[in-house]
């Protein structure tokens, strides 16, 4: 008898033992480096894909594009993201939402700790109030990265009372609610709720992108993506697209004759190769019509090859 209960406790001890290491090897599945990062910036973030996200919302916001109230998730969410490199070293990526007030002192931070700023640009018109988004670039030890780009991130956020008037927005109907799943038909992906946003993001795994041999994929900012917010008949949109070069003019095309306005057409990366040119468009009206515009941009890039990809609940 005594054997037995032995034999069992054994048994017992031997089942809490694989749990606790289990849960111990669940928990460090973000490298601890990349731990570290997120406890020093003091923000949230996850690690998918190899690349760490972390999240740099305007929550402190709020936003009007065109006079429609437009939550944070719809485009306002910035971020930073590192991925592992050649020799040790990471690849650091970003795009920060600022007020105009803010985007000068951010780059100073920015080029005085080492870091590159690779673009700068609107990605709304008739945004209240005005806001622009700034992307970055560097390349070392994940912590030395973290040094760098805190002092920047420190100044986001603190710019003082915004003009009169910066909040005035009405809201959007949210009757009749949208239908995500008929959104999702059209675009030929499906896409994840946040708040009062709907976002499709696209990725393009078609394009072999590399920067020190890090793979830049779509949770590093390689993405196509539209963000629906409203009801079935007034919703509004805005996106992105990521195009070849020989892929802006179609693209062009295919926005404007869906009546989707083009707000902006630029770089983000400087230095992967091959180059790949963004566009940022909106758009306002019925959301089946919207979701039209969105898939016609899909139709006129290599988006056969790709896959809809999470970008996580929180950020763009």
């Amino acid at each position: 008898m005594l054997r037995f209960i032995q034999k069992g406790m054994l048994i017992l001890f031997t089942n809490i033992c694989f749990l606790f290491l289990g849960m111990t090897a669940f928990a460090q599945d973000m490298p601890s480096d990349y731990q570290e990062v997120l406890k020093f910036l003091g923000r949230t973030g996850d690690f998918k894909a190899n690349v760490l996200k972390v999240n740099v919302p305007r929550n402190d916001l709020h936003v009007s594009i065109a006079g429609n109230s437009a939550p944070t998730p719809f485009g306002f969410g910035g971020w930073v993201a590192m991925t592992k490199g050649e020799g040790g070293e990471e690849v650091l990526m970003g795009d920060l939402v600022l007020l105009q007030e803010e985007v000068n002192p951010v780059m100073s931070a920015l080029l005085e700790h080492g870091l590159d700023v690779t673009a700068l640009h609107n990605h709304f018109f008739w945004d209240e109030p005005r806001l622009f988004f700034m992307h970055i670039h560097g390349h070392g030890k994940a912590a030395r990265l973290a040094e760098q780009v805190k002092s920047a991130l420190d100044l986001i956020g603190h710019a003082g009372p915004l003009p009169p008037g910066s909040a005035t927005a009405k809201a959007l109907p949210s009757q009749p609610p949208l239908d995500t799943a008929k959104l999702a038909k059209i675009a030929g992906h499906e896409g994840e709720q946040s708040g009062a946003v709907y976002k499709i993001t696209v990725g393009r795994d078609d394009l072999a992108v590399k920067e020190m041999g890090a793979t830049i994929n779509v949770r590093m900012g390689l993405n196509t993506w539209a963000a629906f917010t409203g009801s079935e008949d007034h919703a509004i949109v805005a996106g992105d697209v990521a195009m070849l070069d020989r892929e802006v003019t179609p693209v062009l095309k295919a926005l404007r004759s869906h009546g989707l306005d083009v707000v902006a057409i630029h770089h983000h990366m400087t230095t992967a190769q091959p180059t790949i040119i963004f566009l940022h468009y909106w758009g306002e009206g019925p959301a089946e019509q919207l979701a039209g515009g969105f898939r016609a941009a899909l139709d006129a890039i290599g988006h056969t090859r790709a896959s809809a990809v999470a970008h996580g609940k929180r950020g763009s």
